[in-house]
């Protein structure tokens, strides 16, 4: 798996997007991603529908590699970290865990993040809540039109589309506007919208290799 950067600077903090769905705060040394959506392919796989556990596996192994990449102190997750609850997936997940256990784990909750009181304790989380402010930026699940800051969100799984001689192609990106960052999906198992982005932003549009600007 091939790790692709690029350098962008917001708010005179410094930020590295990479194509493996996540980005990297270095002034703060904190991995950032949204929707991971954890339980996905076991909830599908619970209705009937079959699904190789791989793809979850996948997703596991660019997190470890972003986190040796990077050697982060914070992993901070912008919501829906889980998908419907608890299944085999999130003791998999928490299992996963026990390597970095300085790793300090933050969790801004999103619209699928059911969490009980069991479940809460055995993820060990480290900070949730609804939002999530630093410096001067609020972390959140799903834009606020009301909040003030530089909003850095995920939830809409942003993608783009390229045109080709041959068909159209949807990838995965980035999107940077005056006061927000949205970003990608981090699981592999989701769809794209490509429709309901922010308006004027650039598009930061990634493949297995490389990173580009749009």
């Amino acid at each position: 798996m091939k790790v692709s950067t690029k350098a962008i600077k917001i708010k005179n903090q410094n930020f590295v997007l990479t194509n493996q769905r996540a980005l990297f705060w270095e002034d703060q040394k904190a991995l950032v991603l949204s929707d991971l959506h954890i339980g996905k392919t076991a909830h599908f796989r619970k209705n009937g529908i079959a699904l190789a556990n791989q793809v979850f596996e996948s997703d596991l192994q660019r997190l470890s590699v972003l986190i040796e990449y990077f050697q982060p102190e914070k992993f901070l997750v912008v919501g829906d970290l889980l998908h419907a609850g608890d299944n085999a997936e999130v003791a998999e997940f928490c299992s996963w865990k026990e390597q970095f256990p300085d790793l300090k784990f933050y969790l801004i909750e999103g619209n699928h993040d059911r969490i009980s009181k069991a479940l809460d304790k055995k993820l060990c989380l480290d900070f949730k809540a609804e939002k999530y402010e630093s410096e001067d930026f609020i972390f959140i699940h799903d834009f606020d039109r009301k909040e003030k800051k530089f909003q850095i969100s995920g939830h809409i799984h942003p993608g783009f589309v390229i045109h080709s001689p041959v068909k159209r192609i949807k990838l995965p990106c980035f999107v940077v506007t005056e006061n927000r960052l949205l970003l990608p999906a981090f699981s592999e198992f989701t769809g794209l919208d490509t429709k309901n982005l922010p308006k004027n932003g650039r598009f930061y549009v990634f493949t297995d290799a490389e990173i580009y600007e749009i």
